[in-house]
């Protein structure tokens, strides 16, 4: 893969960027910050802005490594980091990578998140040279998984009890798209 890092890329209503240490009050009370929009994620909901500040230091820090993918999508309208998108497993033997994304609840059912999904799979295929996308999510939220048909990305099957996330172990709807599956839609 040609790894180029977290670029910024641009939507209709989103700036996909790195992260900045001044985004960490957005992130707490935009999403990170939220027990409703952590429910189905690995990671539990911060307790404090200082919470979020102190990830948000380690993100920054991790933007000098070519293979690291963290964007922060910031909404045109309002110019808030509304939430989260990057590569949360890559394995380079085969040219594939996983993705994980996280948006507030305010921002739901609105499209944006499958359209920023949409732009990062692109820009993965396009310019680094991915040969596969995955993505997964719990089966109990099966609105993650229309974001990722949205995309373009087909379902591939349920791994069960394959996850461990808020609620538990949980099974595992997966997710996927190759190269060749993105360019014959798109060329």
């Amino acid at each position: 893969m040609n790894h180029q890092g977290t670029v910024v890329l641009e939507t209709g209503r989103l700036i996909l960027r790195p992260f900045q240490a001044k985004d960490a009050k957005d992130m707490y009370n935009n999403w990170a910050g939220s027990e409703r929009v952590t429910r189905y994620l690995t990671w539990p909901a911060h307790a404090s802005v200082e919470e979020s500040r102190m990830l948000l230091d380690t993100w920054v820090k991790n933007y000098s490594d070519p293979k690291y993918y963290e964007w922060c999508m910031e909404y045109k309208d309002n110019r808030q980091a509304i939430g989260s998108i990057g590569v949360v497993k890559m394995d380079e033997s085969i040219d594939a990578v996983e993705i994980g994304y996280c948006i507030g609840a305010s921002y739901w059912h609105q499209g944006i998140t499958a359209e920023a999904l949409q732009e990062v799979v692109s820009f993965l295929f396009e310019r680094v040279g991915c040969n596969r996308i995955a993505a997964r999510h719990d089966i109990n939220n099966p609105n993650s998984g229309k974001v990722m048909k949205k995309a373009g990305l087909r379902y591939e099957g349920t791994l069960l009890q394959a996850g461990k996330n808020n609620e538990g172990i949980v099974d595992l709807a997966v997710y996927g798209i190759t190269k060749a599956m993105y360019f014959e839609k798109t060329h």
